[in-house]
C-alpha cells in the first residue's frame, strides 16, 4: 500500500520534472536562436568593416593587393572567421588564408548566390556555396563601394557552425548541470518536505491502531503552525482521544463501581439462603435471614432502576423537543410538599425563598423535577436533626438559579471533585446512609449538563449548598 507522502512525493516530482523538462526546452530553443542571431550580427558587423576596409584598399591598391589579403587575415584571427572578396561578378580576388597561392583565388560562386547578391545587396544564408567549402557554413556578405559609390565587389564573411555553437555548448553545459543540481535539490526538499507533511498522518495512523488495542494514551505532537488545516486536524484528533480515554476511564470505573455493588448484596443474599437450604440458619431465624434477602433483593431493584432512570432522563433532557415553558416556582413548591413528613420526622425547618413573581424556565419539566427532588431529599437525608434547609430561586444574567443548602456533616475536600460521579459515595453518605446506590448526583448533573447548564456544590463548616442553572424562557 503506497503511503500519502509517497503519493505526494511521486505528484510533486512529476510537476517538478514536466516544469524542468518544458523550461529548459524553452530556454535551449531561445537561447540558441539568440546565440545564431547574435553571432550573425556579429559576422554582419565584421563584413561591414571589412567592406569600408577594401573600399579605402582599392582606392589606391586595388582589391588583389597583398596588404589587404594581411588585413583580412589578422580580422579573420581574431574573429575565428573565414573572410573572403570578390569582384561584382562573384570572382573571389582576396582571402584571409594569408599565403601568397589560396586555393579560393579565382574560384566562382554559384548563379545563384551572385542573383541573390544582385537583387539583394546584401546575403545572409546557410550554405556551402558551391564546392567552395566541404560543409555548410553561416555566410554573409555586404557590398563594397569605390570612390564614386558605385559597386566594386562584395565583402564575405563565414563560419563554420562548430565555431559559433562552441561557446554555446560550454554555456548549455554549465546551464543543463545547474538544472541537474537544481532538479535534484528540489526533489530532495520536495520528499523532506512531503515526509514531513504525512509524518502526523502516519502518527494518527499508529495511533488508531493502539486506540483499537485498548491503548488510549498516545497523543499526536501538534505542528509548527496550528492554526492551519493540519494544526486543526491534529488538535481535534487529540481532544478525540482525550474523549475516548476518558470514556474508557469511566466505562472501567463503571464496571468496577457496579460489580462491588452488585456483588454485596448477591453474596449476602447467595450466603442466608445457602445457610436456609443446608440448614445452618435454625428455623426460628430463617424470619430474620428472610428479610435481609428481601431488603438486599431491593436494593438490587433500586440499583436497576436507577440506572435505567440515569439513561432515559439523559436521553429525555438531551431532547430538545422534550422541553417546555413552566414555571419553576411552582414547580419547586410542589416537590417540597412531598417531604413534607420526612421534615417532620426529623424535626426539620424548610425556608423556601422564592420570589413573588414567577419564573418561567423552557426545559424539561420531569427532569428538572428529578433534579430537585433528589437534592432536596440529599439534604434531608443528611441534615443534622433539628436544622434548617433552605431553598433559594432568583434570576441573574438571563439564568434561573437554584439553590438547596443544608447544614450536616461537611463533605470532605476531597470528596467534592467526585461528588458527581457515578456511584461514587462520600464518607458522609457511607456513615448516614447504607440504602444509596451513588446514583442521584450523578443523574443530577446528568439532566443540568443535558440542558447545556452547570450545578455546582460547596460544604464547608457543616454547611452544603447545590446551586444549578436554568435558561429563562423567552
Amino acid at each position: 500500500m503506497k503511503s500519502v507522502y509517497l503519493r505526494n512525493f511521486v505528484a510533486t516530482a512529476t510537476l517538478v520534472t514536466v516544469s524542468f523538462l518544458l523550461t529548459t526546452l524553452a530556454f535551449i530553443g531561445i537561447a540558441r536562436s539568440y546565440v545564431i542571431n547574435d553571432y550573425q550580427t556579429t559576422m554582419e558587423s565584421s563584413a561591414g568593416e571589412v567592406a569600408r576596409l577594401a573600399s579605402a584598399v582599392a582606392d589606391y591598391d586595388g582589391l588583389h593587393s597583398w596588404s589587404l589579403s594581411m588585413n583580412l587575415s589578422t580580422i579573420a584571427n581574431s574573429t575565428g572567421n573565414h573572410i573572403f572578396i570578390t569582384d561584382e561578378s562573384g570572382e573571389i580576388v582576396c582571402c584571409s588564408d594569408g599565403r601568397p597561392v589560396c586555393d579560393h583565388i579565382g574560384r566562382q560562386l554559384p548563379e545563384n548566390v551572385t542573383a541573390m547578391l544582385s537583387e539583394n545587396g546584401t546575403l545572409r544564408l546557410l550554405s556551402s556555396l558551391g564546392t567552395l567549402y566541404g560543409e555548410k557554413r553561416y555566410v554573409v556578405a555586404q557590398p563594397i563601394s569605390g570612390r564614386g559609390g558605385g559597386l566594386i565587389g562584395y565583402a564575405f564573411v563565414t563560419c563554420a557552425s562548430a565555431n559559433m555553437f562552441g561557446a554555446w555548448e560550454i554555456f548549455l553545459g554549465v546551464a543543463v548541470l545547474v538544472a541537474i543540481v537544481v532538479f535534484a535539490l528540489a526533489l530532495v526538499i520536495s520528499l523532506f518536505y512531503s515526509k514531513r507533511m504525512a509524518r502526523p498522518l502516519d502518527e494518527m495512523a499508529s495511533a488508531s491502531r493502539k486506540f483499537a488495542r485498548g491503548d488510549f494514551s498516545v497523543r499526536v505532537k501538534q505542528v509548527e503552525d496550528p492554526t492551519d488545516e493540519m494544526g486543526a486536524l491534529i488538535e481535534s484528533f487529540n481532544k478525540m482521544a482525550d474523549s475516548l480515554e476518558k470514556a474508557e476511564e469511566r466505562r472501567s470505573e463503571f464496571i468496577a463501581n457496579i460489580s462491588h455493588e452488585l456483588r454485596t448484596p448477591m453474596t449476602t443474599i447467595s450466603g442466608f439462603a445457602d445457610g436456609i437450604l443446608d440448614g445452618t440458619i435454625p428455623p426460628e431465624e430463617e424470619k430474620k435471614y428472610l428479610r435481609s434477602i428481601s431488603d438486599e433483593t431491593k436494593r438490587l431493584s433500586r440499583l436497576v432502576r436507577e440506572m435505567l432512570d440515569v439513561s432515559q432522563m439523559r436521553n429525555r433532557a438531551a431532547d430538545p423537543a422534550k422541553r417546555t415553558v413552566f414555571d419553576l416556582t411552582e414547580l419547586i413548591l410542589q416537590t417540597m410538599l412531598s417531604f413534607e413528613s420526612r421534615a417532620t420526622k426529623k424535626n426539620l425547618d424548610v425556608d423556601p425563598q422564592l420570589p413573588e413573581q414567577h419564573i418561567l424556565v423552557r426545559a424539561d419539566r420531569d427532569g428538572i423535577t428529578q433534579v430537585i427532588y433528589n437534592l432536596i431529599d440529599n439534604a434531608v437525608k443528611f441534615a443534622e436533626k433539628g436544622s434548617c434547609i433552605t431553598i433559594r430561586l432568583y434570576k441573574d444574567d438571563g439564568k434561573a438559579y437554584v439553590s438547596v443548602r443544608d447544614r450536616g456533616e461537611t463533605i470532605p475536600p476531597d470528596d467534592l471533585p467526585f461528588i458527581f460521579d457515578r456511584f461514587h459515595k462520600s464518607d458522609r453518605s457511607r456513615s448516614l446512609d447504607k440504602s444509596g446506590v451513588g446514583l442521584g448526583l450523578y443523574l443530577v448533573k446528568t439532566i443540568i449538563n443535558s440542558h447545556d447548564e452547570d450545578i455546582a456544590v460547596k460544604s464547608e463548616n457543616g454547611v452544603t449548598e447545590f446551586v444549578f442553572t436554568l435558561p429563562l424562557a423567552e
